[in-house]
């Protein structure tokens, strides 16, 4: 019985081995069929679904579409001298496909062109998503010894990943001129290659004119096909698109009056503003804001030292003080007052006040900038003298809410609608303002401060200018544009000048007003600086502290700050035919004589030029 049961135990067995032997050959088949399932899958997937990227790249193992960048149009002033034109420069660019060990590249790269390898890596980052074989730029701009270097080491097969493409780029006037009305260029960045539909590489416009009118400014880009070899290097042009320039623009700018502003500031020492315009349709004759900065320098590619110097200058070379900076107007306000008076029918331009150098509104006394006073003065004689307590009493008078009307529909505390970015808001106050902004009513001796341009009125330099122009042209308020015509290949093709419609003005007080700015200038008043032989200009002084007077002599001697009046001078000219009208700001000029004098020389080079006689010398007086 043992026997038996033993010899069975083997039958028993054999069974069972097979179907473990089925049981595998089972799993393997199954398995071979999921891997072969999946094979077919992946291979539909590369060789339909990702067909044309794959296709694309097996080509860039020999071709190679390269970017010819087109040139930015040329940019001339109104009578066709050239003022932003384009230069070749050299780009030197990294093709990281071309690279068997990247950190060595870069170490090298650095070494050669003698600049941080962490400033290669950071290039490398910022296109880390783009393709491998699209070359990333690295150093702008170079320098003929970089290229040279690079160059050199190319032919040696030691830097066979590393490229040299000459591009065009922008050269801006020398002095930079008008730095603030044309801005600069630079490479797109992330945020506009994402939102805008750039290119990496694009040279676009980054500030001033040149961002506003990116996109008119910008050419047609072309595009050179080329064979080349396991190294990288060309070996044959297949086909070639040649660019397509931006088309050519002219500019509302005089550039002989752009220089006259300019000019006069730096040899007067101040740093301010300028804004000069035709009144008859607001365009732009001069522009300044100073200190200023080069263009040409971001457009090569800016380095971090000179970024850091610009943003760390306590001028604040940046900042666009014609738009962007917000001032009291001082006394050249006041003619804004007489005429929300003189049109609301409170007084006449006959009216008198006694000025005995200072007056008391609401408990207290408000000084005249006269200690003495200017006696018993009308209209004309207060707007000549500057006198403050007639205008302390017509403000009294007419009060807050109709200068802010009148103030507004001259171009004051509304944006000017100027075809550059980032202009900001001045403010000149009403009730209403103040309830919304604080919450409280508005006190009647608050007004007092706001008749003299000063208390909570704020003003840019540009909205100043179009107040002097709708003043000018009778009350049309005109958009200040600098864009005057475009030629694309057609011939020149003038466009249109934007306006803002008119203001009502009663011939009759406006006369008023322009009696008083002529004399002003003219007569016995503060503008005399501003006074051109044969010329009728006519102008207003006006000074705005910076800081109260019971401020300056707490912090006299305690402080580094520049505590000094501003100085403002508002002209047009001629008197009763304007041709031209605008605005000085000179910061911390103590006195709107000093921006006068500033003034004088942009209109008497303005009416040589007309002339046709030589341009003057700046003079300042008593040279």
């Amino acid at each position: 019985m043992s026997f038996l049961s033993v010899s069975a135990a083997p039958d028993i067995a054999v069974p069972e081995k097979r179907r473990r032997l089925v049981t595998r050959l089972l799993v393997v088949q199954y398995g071979v069929t999921a891997l072969f399932a999946v094979l077919a899958m992946a291979f539909w997937y590369f060789q339909v679904v990702d067909y044309d990227k794959f296709r694309e790249m097996a080509e860039n193992n020999h071709q190679r579409t390269l970017s010819l960048r087109a040139p930015r149009g040329v940019i001339f002033d109104r009578d066709g001298q050239v003022l932003v034109e384009n230069r070749d420069s050299f780009v030197i660019s990294l093709v990281r496909e071309h690279s068997r060990d990247l950190d060595r590249t870069v170490s090298r790269l650095a070494r050669v062109v003698g600049i941080p390898e962490e400033t290669v890596r950071e290039a490398i980052r910022k296109h880390r998503g783009e393709p491998a074989y699209r070359p990333i730029p690295i150093v702008e701009d170079a320098t003929l010894a970089q290229v040279a270097a690079v160059t050199a080491r190319r032919l040696d097969s030691e830097l066979p990943e590393v490229v040299v493409e000459r591009v065009p780029t922008r050269r801006y006037p020398s002095d930079a001129l008008a730095a603030h009305v044309f801005g600069y260029v630079s490479q797109a960045t992330e945020a506009q290659v994402r939102q805008d539909g750039l290119h990496a590489g694009d040279l676009v416009g980054q500030t001033g004119f040149e961002h506003l009118y990116n996109r008119l400014l910008m050419g047609e880009d072309g595009a050179r096909r080329v064979v080349v070899n396991s190294l990288g290097r060309e070996i044959r042009t297949l086909e070639e698109v040649p660019p397509t320039s931006g088309p050519r623009v002219e500019l509302t700018i005089d550039r002989d009056v752009q220089h006259a502003a300019e000019d006069a500031f730096e040899k007067m020492g101040y740093a301010g503003a300028a804004v000069v315009l035709d009144p008859n349709d607001g365009a732009v004759l001069a522009y300044t804001s100073l200190p200023a900065y080069d263009p040409n320098a971001f457009a090569g590619g800016i380095d971090r030292a000179t970024w850091n110097e610009l943003n760390t200058d306590t001028l604040r070379p940046l900042q666009d003080r014609a738009i962007q900076g917000r001032y009291s107007p001082g006394s050249a306000f006041k003619m804004a007052v007489a005429l929300a008076a003189l049109e609301e029918g409170v007084i006449t331009p006959d009216f008198t006040v006694n000025c005995t150098g200072g007056e008391n509104f609401y408990g207290r006394v408000f000084k005249c900038w006269k200690p003495g006073g200017h006696g018993r003065v009308n209209l004309r004689q207060a707007i000549e003298q500057s006198c403050d307590v007639y205008f302390y009493t017509v403000g009294k008078m007419v009060g807050v809410d109709a200068i802010h009307k009148w103030a507004t529909r001259l171009g004051l505390g509304v944006r000017s609608g100027i075809d550059l970015p980032n202009e900001v808001t001045g403010l000149v106050p009403s009730t209403e303002w103040k309830k919304e902004k604080t919450g409280q009513k508005w006190y009647p001796g608050e007004t007092i401060s706001v008749a003299i341009g000063q208390g909570q009125v704020s003003v840019t330099p540009v909205s100043m200018a179009v107040y002097m122009a709708t003043l000018a042209n009778g009350g049309r308020r005109v958009t200040p544009h600098f864009l005057r015509a475009v030629d694309d290949g057609k011939g020149w093709q003038k466009v249109p000048a934007p306006d803002q419609g008119s203001v009502e003005i009663n011939p009759d007080a406006l006369a008023a007003i322009r009696d008083g700015m002529w004399m002003v200038v003219n007569a016995g008043g503060t503008g005399g600086n501003a006074r051109v032989a044969g010329e009728d200009v006519v102008g207003k002084t006006g000074t705005s502290q910076v800081i109260s007077n019971e401020g300056k002599r707490a912090l006299m001697g305690r402080t580094t700050l520049d505590l000094r009046d501003n100085g403002w001078f508002v002209f047009f000219a001629p008197r009763d035919h304007p041709e031209i009208a605008g605005v000085v700001f000179a910061e911390h000029g103590e006195h709107g004589s000093t921006a006068a004098i500033i003034a004088h020389h942009i209109l008497e080079t303005f009416f040589a030029k007309k002339a046709h006689l030589p341009l003057p010398e700046f003079k300042a007086p008593g040279q």
